[in-house]
């Protein structure tokens, strides 16, 4: 994944186009990568899968 493509899935999820964003194991570092540089980082909240993958949410409270 490059990171324009990760930015427009992150301010896809953020603006309710989408509801999850599912990042496969071989892509997680390069999503990662993208999305702790940004500002609202904590608004987005991953749950890990079995198998290496993670499933991203947004959420209007930042997590802590």
């Amino acid at each position: 994944m490059d990171p324009k493509q990760v930015n427009n899935l992150l301010e896809e999820l953020k603006a309710g186009e989408r509801n999850e964003i599912r990042v496969e194991k071989d892509d997680f570092m390069s999503f990662r990568e993208v999305l702790v540089k940004r500002e609202d980082f904590k608004h987005f909240r991953g749950v890990a899968l079995r198998g290496g993958g993670v499933i991203y949410y947004y959420t209007q409270e930042p997590r802590s």
